[in-house]
């Protein structure tokens, strides 16, 4: 379910990590020689949240958030009613794709 536009959540990403860079004191050109991502890039993301993942988890690991992001982002456990759905978890093999749907 979305609660959030898409155009929303990108926007305060951008504003979020622009923040964190400015409580570092950290100016384009400094997180872009600390984190690897081209200047140019870091400025087209700044200005219009376009990012290659890559660079986006190359900003993250000098702003902070990619651990966050990386445990947000686990998936989710059932929560099991009884022991027999327990024991029964335990025989299913992990899925390696998803259905065609």
């Amino acid at each position: 379910m979305l609660f959030i536009s898409l155009s929303k959540a990108q926007k305060t990403l951008v504003q979020n990590v622009r923040e964190r860079r400015l409580q570092m004191d950290l100016t384009q050109e400094g997180l872009s020689e600390r984190s690897g991502v081209p200047l140019s890039t870091l400025r087209k993301f700044e200005q219009t949240g376009m990012v290659s993942l890559e660079s986006f988890l190359k900003i993250l690991s000098i702003v902070g958030g990619l651990e966050e992001m990386i445990e947000g982002l686990k998936p989710i456990t059932p929560a099991f009613k009884s022991i027999g759905e327990v024991l029964k978890s335990d025989e299913k093999s992990v899925k390696k794709r998803g259905s065609k749907k």
